[in-house]
């Protein structure tokens, strides 16, 4: 859903058609954001530098805590639609620019990083080896239904066979 580095950041489940933008928070870790998250904190930030002087010096001794980005998680399942896709990953992974895709984790081990895209050739790549600012549209959060069968219940036997 998120990688073990973005845990500790504010967060929130993606929702269906969403466009997303790869980010690099605060960890130095890659992960999903929208757009408008990016734009208040780009502001923010703007607002911060045109402080005046006795403002910047009383608020380098106050301590407060690493502005971030809203951290967007995707279920394993995911499909998403993948954009920008640089061109040494394109070649190195036999992709388009742009592809559907379904996000994965690709490992359970604790402490590394695991969420990554699989390309529909099969084909695997670590969240952490996309670009900042690639733009990604949440397709569909969960896996197609799998049928199961029901039971029928309060028909005798006979019925059922129909």
């Amino acid at each position: 859903m998120c990688d073990y580095s973005l845990l500790g950041m504010p967060n929130r489940l993606a929702v269906e058609g969403e466009e997303l933008v790869v980010h690099r928070f605060p960890t130095l870790s890659l992960g999903l954001t929208t757009p408008s998250g990016l734009q208040v904190l780009a502001e923010t930030e703007v607002d911060q530098k045109r402080s005046s002087f006795w403002s910047t010096i009383k608020n380098w001794f106050v301590v407060e805590p690493v502005q971030s980005a809203l951290a967007v998680c995707i279920p394993p399942g995911a499909r998403l639609f993948l954009q920008d896709i640089p061109q040494h990953l394109q070649r190195e992974l036999d992709v388009a620019e742009c592809e559907e895709v379904t996000f994965t984790q690709l490992s359970a081990q604790p402490n590394t990083y695991r969420d990554a895209v699989r390309f529909n050739n099969g084909r695997e790549v670590l969240l952490q080896k996309l670009e900042p600012e690639q733009r990604v549209k949440v397709l569909c959060l969960s896996l197609p239904d799998e049928v199961v069968e029901q039971p029928m219940i309060g028909l005798s036997h006979a019925h059922r066979a129909l």
